[in-house]
């Protein structure tokens, strides 16, 4: 069995493959010729009722591969200088059940999850949209960075995060690989979205902080830091009145908060989702950046696509490793 660490998935994933992958992956999802299960998600029983313990299996096909990402989020890790989350992807032939690699789950969550976003801001933001506001100043931040200024010409870039010396850090480290973009370090949320037309949120939040007032009407939001019923993000108000899309009906309606509370305060119902990314890359559903009111990409995560990415770095490695 191949182990793929951390250095070997960034060294040998771009943000432009990833992207292309992820496509793949969502056009396959949608088209029914790879599955996945519903993840499992267990709060440990710690006492501080916010670590997660989490497996997610999928299946690519008998000609392609099975597996499962088990991982964890802790999201006061940063206090002990580590990423908050952690884990692992087993990938196993689909032909014989044999183990074929162990592949660092963090690295392949940092690029695909980023990835996902640019892919809906891809379809779902204005083709000129050239501000960014980074709402989480955490791992993954840089990813986003990354991987949205892959398809768009990103100039100016918001940053806020709760914590200022995390901020301080991630804008230095930003300006020394993106020395043609503009950094604003923000204040508050409200400072840091009011202009832009892109907006990440990436923070584990239990409590919804983007409000309505403070977005614009033609910004597009990628909602990708929380993915269990009780965290959130988005305030009801903008959720009630944005275009919403998901990475999948059924795991959205199950796992965000940001869905699942609005509906329990508010009037929006299950018809408010416009549709899905696999939709969209299918060609099943066209956008139109036509209605006055934000969009809203809301992602829970999906098995498919860690398993799709696995399934490209291992295969591009074992390619390699045979020249």
């Amino acid at each position: 069995m191949k182990i793929i660490n951390f250095e070997e998935v960034v060294a040998s994933f771009s943000f432009e493959e990833a992207i292309q992958v992820m496509k793949k992956c969502f056009f396959d999802y949608e088209s029914g010729k790879i599955s996945q299960n519903p993840r499992l998600v267990e709060i440990l029983p710690d006492g501080k009722d916010k670590n997660v313990f989490a497996m997610m299996p999928a299946y690519l096909g008998e000609n392609r591969y099975f597996g499962t990402k088990v991982i964890t989020a802790f999201p006061d890790n940063h206090q002990y200088h580590l990423p908050s989350h952690l884990g692992e992807i087993f990938l196993f032939d689909a032909q014989n059940g044999l183990p074929r690699a162990l592949i660092n789950a963090n690295a392949v969550t940092w690029i695909r999850t980023a990835a996902v976003s640019a892919l809906a801001t891809d379809y779902l933001a204005d083709q000129h949209a050239e501000t960014l506001a980074l709402i989480g100043a955490g791992q993954q931040a840089l990813s986003h960075l990354a991987a949205i200024s892959t398809i768009r010409r990103i100039t100016t870039v918001f940053v806020y995060d709760i914590l200022e010396e995390r901020r301080n850090a991630f804008i230095a480290n930003a300006k020394n690989q993106y020395p043609k973009m503009t950094f604003i370090n923000a204040i508050s949320v409200e400072d840091a979205v009011r202009s832009a037309e892109i907006i990440c949120t990436l923070t584990p939040s239990k409590e919804a902080f983007l409000q309505k007032e403070w977005v614009r009407e033609d910004a597009h939001i990628n909602a990708v830091g929380t993915f269990t019923p009780d965290t959130r993000e988005i305030s009801t108000p903008l959720m009630e009145t944005s275009q919403i899309y998901v990475d999948d009906y059924s795991a959205a309606l199950t796992e965000s908060g940001d869905l699942l509370i609005a509906m329990s305060e508010g009037d929006l119902e299950e018809s408010c989702i416009v549709g899905t990314l696999g939709e969209l890359v299918s060609g099943k559903k066209t956008f139109y950046k036509g209605e006055s009111s934000p969009t809203i990409f809301d992602a829970v995560g999906l098995a498919v696509e860690d398993l799709c990415c696995a399934e490209y770095i291992y295969n591009k490695l074992e390619r390699g490793s045979l020249k």
